[in-house]
């Protein structure tokens, strides 16, 4: 059995594994190379018992069990695709430098706004981890003072009202689970705007006069100087 599987496994070339039993002393024998073609040659162990038997095909099965484990056509060892990948984008607006770093999540036809993410609760601005915004310089957001530094950022959909926009000083957090205003550096009211055109995946655009976060038919522009 061991010899057929051997033999019919692509992935064991060039380098060979077999095995033979001797007339007599059914002594198991591994080759590593296709040099040693004449398997009459070997010498049978000497002194030869069951236990001995008994060991050398333990190691056999085991050497299969690795082989096939590590083996593994690649095709299996695809990953599944990350249902809200981790993007980012960075550019400069004025003299500072800004990154915004989020979860991508996508739309796959269910309702976002008032669905998926509630009118009139924090929500993480993405998927996963809080959304971060970074910049190296102090800067103005809506008018009002950011000092330089990483921030996790939140936003509160409304239905018929303006958004907020939330800077907050703890920037490595999961989702708004444990959010705390008491933390926040800074809240702003931002009017989202809608389009016709479908945003499947949610992201973040850094532009001349700030940010937008994009997703399903929503653009929210934040203004930074």
């Amino acid at each position: 059995m061991f010899s057929e599987i051997f033999n019919r496994s692509a992935f064991i070339q060039p380098l060979r594994l077999m095995y033979t039993i001797y007339p007599g002393k059914e002594a198991l024998y591994f080759l590593e190379t296709e040099k040693c073609a004449n398997l009459q040659k070997q010498q049978p162990f000497k002194n030869y018992n069951m236990k001995n038997h008994f060991v050398v095909k333990l190691n056999a099965l085991a050497l299969l069990v690795y082989v096939l484990l590590f083996t593994v056509p690649s095709s299996a060892q695809e990953k599944k695709p990350v249902a809200s990948p981790k993007d980012s984008v960075s550019a400069k607006i004025g003299k500072a430098n800004v990154q915004i770093t989020y979860g991508s999540p996508a739309v796959k036809g269910r309702a976002i706004w008032g669905g998926l993410e509630s009118y009139g609760k924090v929500w993480r601005a993405g998927a996963n981890d809080a959304t971060t915004f970074r910049t190296d310089k102090d800067v103005k957001v809506e008018g009002k003072s950011l000092p330089a530094g990483t921030y996790a950022l939140f936003v509160i959909p409304e239905e018929n009202a303006e958004w907020t926009v939330i800077f907050n000083k703890v920037a490595k957090q999961w989702g708004a689970y444990k959010y705390d205003q008491s933390r926040d550096a800074l809240r702003v009211k931002v009017k989202p705007r809608k389009v016709t055109d479908l945003q499947e995946r949610l992201k973040y655009v850094i532009t001349k006069a700030g940010f937008e976060l994009r997703w399903e038919h929503i653009q929210l522009p934040v203004a930074v100087k």
